[in-house]
């Protein structure tokens, strides 16, 4: 979470230095804070509307310290306490107010985005294999997605080069999947917002124009999580940024944007998004949306967690054995930010083991795997 061990900024002193919050939501931060630092984890208010929802999800945690309950529940809880305590779900005047927006709107209209969308221009001219390629690594790097959508740029550099920086990489199969031309439906579960959600919405684009997919469902949060989850705000923010942009950046954001109107493309939300539970636990109605779809594809390393168990499985463990309960065929695009890893041959693994030391971690390894 970045407060406690204050590894990483602390989304509370983050938040509450980007707007103009008053004193009630001023002394909520700092209780939130002290809480997490120095006491125990405190259940929501019996008036909240998902205290009911929370108390069955946490009753094994309230009264611990932060430090002792589960990580994947820590999270998950924090940014709920971090909502409340901005007046998020209020009735006041802060109501609905995205506490992340700033962090966001200056990473969507920055420079980085800026040349990213610029790059699309030398895609457009070159063969729909290659194109789909660099477009599918752009999308899997997100935040370092200029590296994808440049075709001569290949992949980062490591500081070894026998070592593969896709440590398992199921594209030929994804693929395989989705032949052109096919009647598929595809399922796209978000993970952050401004220049990971950008590429995602290109690759999406690619997919419908190239007949890879007739429809496609983009599943966001239905509140703020984390600090840049996407939600349907983020979305929207996102099409216009590239339908403002010139070139080919511009022609993607007019294509996508007709296609929302002619529901090819369609954005959806679940509270499951936002719950400290595995996907083997999502309930029924979701769980038939992703029986319904050709493929599901999960971005990013919490949804990998809550895919294949947030726990330390033993690398090699096959990815097919541990998605074996998700309803159809399912694709998980993910840069590594977390121990939690299957499905690597055991020659890789050996490699990285040798050779790098913190690339279960680092951000400088990632992954494509499928179970058809």
């Amino acid at each position: 979470m970045g407060c406690a061990g204050q590894a990483s900024p602390c989304p509370i002193q983050q938040v509450r230095d980007a707007f103009p919050y008053g004193r009630r939501q001023h002394e909520a931060l700092d209780a939130l804070l002290d809480e997490i630092t120095n006491g125990v984890v405190q259940p929501l208010a019996p008036a909240d509307h998902d205290h009911e929802r929370w108390t069955a999800w946490g009753q094994e945690h309230f009264g611990r310290s932060w430090y002792d309950v589960p990580f994947l529940w820590a999270e998950s809880y924090f940014y709920r306490r971090l909502l409340g305590a901005v007046g998020y779900f209020g009735t006041g005047p802060w109501q609905r107010a995205d506490p992340f927006a700033p962090f966001k709107q200056a990473e969507l209209r920055g420079d980085a985005v800026e040349e990213e969308l610029q790059a699309l221009d030398a895609l457009a001219s070159v063969p729909a294999e290659e194109r789909a390629t660099a477009l599918l690594h752009a999308s899997l790097w997100g935040n370092r997605a200029d590296l994808g959508f440049r075709v001569s740029a290949g992949e980062p550099a490591v500081a070894d080069a026998a070592v593969p920086v896709l440590v398992s990489d199921d594209s030929a199969t994804l693929w395989q999947l989705l032949p052109a031309g096919t009647s598929a439906t595809v399922a796209v579960v978000a993970d952050n917002a401004g220049r990971e959600l950008i590429p995602d919405l290109v690759l999406i684009d690619h997919l419908l124009a190239h007949g890879h997919a007739e429809r496609v469902v983009l599943h966001v949060k239905p509140y703020p999580y984390y600090v840049s989850d996407a939600m349907t705000a983020d979305v929207v923010d996102s099409l216009r940024r590239l339908i403002e942009a010139s070139g080919e950046a511009g022609r993607i954001g007019g294509r996508l944007w007709k296609a929302m109107a002619a529901g090819s493309l369609e954005v959806r939300t679940h509270p499951f998004f936002c719950a400290p539970l595995p996907y083997e636990e999502m309930p029924e109605d979701l769980r038939k949306e992703c029986a319904g779809a050709t493929l599901t594809i999960l971005k990013g390393d919490l949804n990998y967690r809550r895919l294949v168990g947030d726990r330390l499985w033993h690398p090699t463990v096959p990815f097919a054995e541990r998605t074996a309960y998700f309803p159809r065929a399912v694709a998980a695009f993910r840069t590594l930010k977390s121990d939690v890893i299957v499905g690597l041959e055991q020659g890789t693994l050996d490699s990285l083991q040798r050779s790098v030391a913190a690339w279960r971690t680092s951000g400088t390894h990632a992954l494509i795997q499928v179970r058809p």
